[in-house]
């Protein structure tokens, strides 16, 4: 059975939800934070958009999981195993595999906002792993990291993990923030396990964010069917289209949500009236892609020595082992 630490207030949700969207829709341009995707709908959505042939870097991080996993087991000696954010399960279980071959594995420590998504994926892997601990934590850690207090497992060497390129759906002041954040949480010790999705043709990007399935513009419009459930809003879905856009400059992909017609959306909870221009469009997501350097400069920058740095083949995804400085 699961214990989950609660870090986060019983309104947390609503009242967040309520000031990102007070926020976003009465900014200039309009914008929405990507984690409001995830609802159940939407957390099914992204799950088949990991197996679409265009969607590489589940793919990419697996494969080099898969090669590295008992390196980083060896390099880390961990005793914990932190995971910020939900994950890939397969992915999480290279890593609890690696490290109990090792024979340091103690406990898992799943770091997520919601707490059904951390009792579904702490029982599956307990019911696997016997032996383990699972300890999850209920917080935002975008804004407050949430690792748990140092009792018991807690004491040994830790691995933080955050992967699947999360960090990339941060702007740079947001990425700082994060990862000064991780560092001041880490011990002597502890490491922590970055994956980074990294620059390369547009072409590959653009698609990977706008299948020929539609799946992706499922995923993106979802975000208005999470304010028409939770809000009272009024949107109509079809009355958007998805885009996606490759920055050169800030080398990032954005998704946005286009209007296609002048149209007013009533949102009833926050007593508020959207106009949409004809054409107007609204950034749901950012996505920036990195490089060796830039990913080793911003670590630095937080306090952290990278140690190790792993790609896969093809060199589409990069996986990064630092350590405190």
């Amino acid at each position: 059975m699961t214990t989950v630490e609660h870090r986060l207030p019983p309104d947390y949700r609503a009242r967040t939800l309520r000031a990102d969207v007070l926020a976003g829709l009465t900014a200039t341009p309009k914008t929405l934070p990507p984690k409001w995707f995830y609802d159940a709908q939407g957390s099914a959505l992204f799950e088949k958009i990991t197996e679409l042939p265009e969607y590489y870097p589940t793919r990419a991080e697996r494969s080099i999981l898969r090669a590295v996993a008992p390196e980083v087991a060896a390099e880390s000696g961990a005793q914990v195993l932190v995971e910020l954010g939900s994950g890939s399960s397969e992915k999480t279980r290279l890593l609890l595999d690696a490290l109990r071959d090792r024979g340091t594995l103690r406990s898992y420590v799943p770091v997520d906002v919601s707490e059904s998504a951390l009792v579904a994926a702490g029982d599956a892997l307990a019911a696997d792993y016997p032996d383990l601990a699972v300890q999850a934590v209920e917080s935002d850690f975008e804004e407050s990291l949430g690792l748990p207090s140092p009792n018991g497992d807690g004491r040994g060497p830790r691995l933080v993990a955050f992967l699947g390129s999360t960090i990339g759906n941060m702007v740079p002041a947001q990425r700082a923030a994060f990862l000064s954040r991780v560092r001041s949480q880490l011990r002597p010790g502890d490491t922590f396990l970055l994956g980074t999705d990294l620059v390369k043709d547009p072409a590959i990007l653009v698609a990977a964010y706008d299948d020929s399935a539609g799946v992706t513009a499922d995923f993106n419009k979802n975000v208005l069917a999470v304010l028409n459930a939770e809000l009272s809003a009024d949107f109509d879905l079809d009355a958007f289209e998805h885009v996606a856009v490759w920055d050169p400059e800030r080398e990032w992909i954005e998704m946005r949500l286009r209007s296609t017609t002048v149209q007013h959306v009533l949102v009833r909870d926050l007593g508020l009236t959207v106009t949409f221009a004809d054409g107007e469009e609204m950034r749901t997501e950012v996505s920036a892609k990195f490089r060796r350097a830039g990913v080793e400069a911003e670590l630095a920058a937080a306090g952290f020595t990278m140690r190790s740095w792993w790609t896969d083949s093809p060199g589409q995804f990069g996986l990064s082992l630092s350590t405190p400085a």
